[in-house]
């Protein structure tokens, strides 16, 4: 699909549909009030007659509007006026695309940008509209038959959106805002599919696979450490949860570096589980399809890796995807057995199911090696996650507040929300062991926090911070899916730090 800037009076433009914003009180916006006036008040009299109520997200069609060159006009709702948050704007632009796009319309323009919100400017809402756009119509089908997929490509309609700004001096900022938003709905598709497809497809090798092809198409430095290299460096708590698996483990290790030479880089880690059953420790079979779901932190980092690529970020960013399979083989770790990590700490193992954390921990020591600005890992960690947060915020935990914030707020930026966990020394005696240095659980009492707590003792030479997406990663249900979150978050929070170093 297609994404312009133009600017121009909504009733002269020549194309399959015009979209216009509609408030609760009847107000019309700019370019609803210009149409308004050419058709003799045609969408005043539709208001009238209570089609349209303006409610936020609602959505009318209207064809043969008298007096304008558009085939059709779509009215959507922008809810209250005055009251819009930057979330109102992101759903009314999803419902304008998913009502379009089960019409025959093929190229838009849209007004939306005129919608009222004092604190965004004309870029957010621009990259905001991409965003949303291509989220709407995002659909994964490639795993379906060929003619499952021509029935799907014949529906796929609309092949071009014009963002339309109010005032030709906004064009330049609109643009840029573009540029912002086909680059990180990039990053998110791709961190979307990665979570889409098939354990039998995602392996770890497929993983490396898709970071070795970044080394073409988006300039990236890239690294595959294979088992021996792993055993080398001592990574006995990684290895521990690979050795239930035929699939062999990777290290996957990414390279940006845009920045200056003396900036150091910031670490993004990434869990790579490409398919959970929790091993010895097995979970139900019910919904355990979408333990496929279990590398989605890995998923984001490639996902951000490419959103910044695109972006060409002035930024030194390294990401490390350690990536298996957790498998209930001969092999594999039991219950009862000590690891010992590459920081030299030992690990009780008294659940296999909590293997995510066992991964992580050797990756966090391994970025030691980079002299890391910050660290930041992202896992679906944790089921007591999304029972304390729902669906809705990532939970967040980090060993430094200032670098908790700078995330919350790029969290809040991009409409990709995280909340801020405790880390206090009082969960730590959870993980005591009589074995070990540590215990892999602390029990049910604040799961999420104790995990944390145990990611948080391999991180003590550096600024930290760990994102559980348990919750926010993929959605159950008849939406079965992945969401590309954090991919947002992420990448608008290097974005603003690439803004201040280089400011």
């Amino acid at each position: 699909m297609e994404f312009s800037i133009k600017s121009g009076k909504a009733e002269k433009q020549a194309c399959d549909c015009v979209i216009v914003g509609i408030y609760e009180s009847g107000k019309l916006s700019p370019a609803a009030t210009s149409i308004d006036q050419a058709s003799n008040g045609f969408i005043a009299n539709v208001l009238k007659h209570g089609d349209m109520d303006g409610k936020l997200a609602s959505t009318l069609l209207l064809h043969h509007v008298p007096g304008i060159q558009s085939h059709r006009v779509l009215l959507v709702g922008l809810g209250k006026s005055g009251e819009a948050k930057a979330s109102c704007y992101r759903k009314a632009v999803s419902a304008s695309i998913k009502a379009l796009a089960k019409t025959g319309t093929k190229h838009v323009a849209s007004y939306l940008l005129e919608m009222d919100l004092p604190k965004e400017c004309v870029t957010w809402k621009t990259a905001q509209f991409v965003e949303a756009a291509q989220d709407s119509l995002y659909h994964f089908g490639v795993m379906k038959g060929q003619a499952t997929q021509k029935d799907q490509s014949k529906k796929e309609k609309i092949v071009g959106i014009d963002i339309y700004v109010s005032d030709v001096s906004a064009a330049d900022a609109a643009e840029t805002g573009l540029q912002q938003g086909l680059a990180l709905s990039s990053g998110v598709s791709l961190a979307k599919d990665l979570g889409n497809l098939p354990p039998n497809v995602c392996t770890p090798t497929y993983l490396a696979d898709q970071a070795l092809a970044m080394v073409k198409t988006h300039g990236l430095t890239v690294q595959i450490l294979e088992r021996e290299e792993m055993q080398k460096l001592g990574m006995g708590s990684f290895l521990g949860v690979a050795q239930g698996s035929v699939q062999p483990p990777k290290l996957i290790v990414l390279q940006h570096l845009k920045g200056k030479k003396t900036d150091k880089p910031v670490v993004l880690v990434g869990k790579g589980i490409t398919f959970d059953t929790g091993g010895i420790s097995i979970k139900p079979g019910a919904e355990m399809d979408e333990m496929k779901y279990d590398m989605c932190g890995a998923a984001s980092v490639l996902g951000t890796f490419k959103a910044i690529a695109e972006m060409d970020l002035p930024l030194n960013v390294v990401g490390i995807i350690p990536a298996c399979e957790n498998m209930p083989d001969g092999n594999a770790i039991r219950p009862g057995d000590v690891l010992t990590s590459m920081s030299g700490q030992t690990i009780e193992v008294l659940n296999t199911d909590a293997e995510g954390r066992l991964i992580l921990c050797d990756a966090l020591t391994y970025a030691e090696k980079f002299e890391p600005a910050l660290v930041i890992d992202i896992a679906t960690l944790t089921g007591a996650c999304v029972i304390a947060l729902g669906h809705h915020a990532s939970g967040l935990f980090s060993n430094q507040d200032t670098l908790a914030h700078e995330l919350i707020s790029a969290g809040e930026q991009a409409l990709d929300r995280a909340w801020h966990m405790p880390l206090w020394e009082d969960y730590q005696p959870q993980l005591d062991s009589n074995f070990a240095d540590m215990a892999n659980i602390g029990g049910r009492a604040g799961g999420s926090i104790t995990a944390a707590c145990f990611l948080s003792r391999f991180t003590k030479k550096y600024h930290w911070a760990h994102l559980d997406i348990a919750g926010t990663a993929w959605k159950s249900g008849k939406e079965k899916g992945s969401t590309g979150r954090p991919v947002p978050l992420l990448t608008g929070f290097l974005k603003n730090r690439a803004d201040k170093l280089n400011n």
